[in-house]
């Protein structure tokens, strides 16, 4: 999937107001990821979200414009280190540093994120990609080049999230194409902590549990066999 939608959502009083509410109905915990264009307010809006007690932790996506270097706050290690140890002070829950792929070496992203104060990090975002309009030569995204993820991505993921692995003791989130129980089962024996289900949702909005389900059929196939005995 190749979209350029942006972050489409009513904002952090809308988010706080309408969205939180009913999200913290949800018997599960409640992780809420933040972006914004500088230090300063990815921090305010770190710290708005962080005071809520339904949120468990706070996810920073860090690939986003940066004035300075015109490139992605994510994607230079200097500046990724000194963001992140800006706003760590801004909460005390748990901070997951969403790290973009789209850089030269991720490892090194990781291992800022690490030294700023991340508590964990989560990879891969969607790899930069572009589309041409099938009844033209110009590019059919709004955005020109919008972000790849899906099954194309996966052994991009299985690749990043190794390279990280063996950069820094953080626990990892992995995602990326991950589709079935065996994909998910790969990310984890490639470093991955946990694992997460992006664009398949979109096919099959029940595709987290099924891949859960098929991950510990996997990961206890023994167990699952006896299950499956006559009594």
């Amino acid at each position: 999937m190749l979209n350029s939608i942006g972050l489409p959502n009513k904002g952090l009083d809308g988010y706080l107001r309408e969205d939180l509410p009913r999200l913290a109905e949800l018997p599960v915990p409640l992780i809420t990821n933040v972006m914004g264009s500088s230090a300063e307010e990815i921090g305010g809006l770190v710290e708005a979200v962080g005071e809520r007690e339904a949120v468990a932790a706070v996810e920073l996506n860090v690939s986003c414009p940066n004035v300075k270097t015109g490139l992605d706050i994510g994607a230079v290690p200097a500046e990724l280190e000194r963001v992140v140890r800006a706003v760590r002070p801004r909460t005390a829950k748990p901070m997951i540093v969403k790290l973009t792929p789209n850089t030269a070496d991720v490892a090194a992203c990781a291992r800022a994120a690490e030294a700023g104060g991340a508590d964990a990090v989560s990879l891969i975002n969607t790899l930069r990609g572009m589309a041409l309009d099938p009844a033209g030569d110009r590019p059919w995204l709004g955005g020109r080049t919008g972000g790849l993820s899906g099954p194309a991505i996966r052994s991009v993921a299985l690749a990043q999230v190794s390279s990280v692995a063996s950069a820094i003791s953080l626990p990892i989130i992995g995602m990326g194409g991950v589709a079935t129980g065996k994909h998910a089962l790969d990310l984890l024996r490639a470093g991955a902590t946990l694992v997460a289900v992006g664009t398949e949702s979109f096919r099959d909005p029940a595709a987290g549990a099924r891949v859960a389900r098929e991950l510990s059929a996997l990961q206890n196939p023994c167990k699952n066999a006896q299950h499956r005995q006559p009594a």
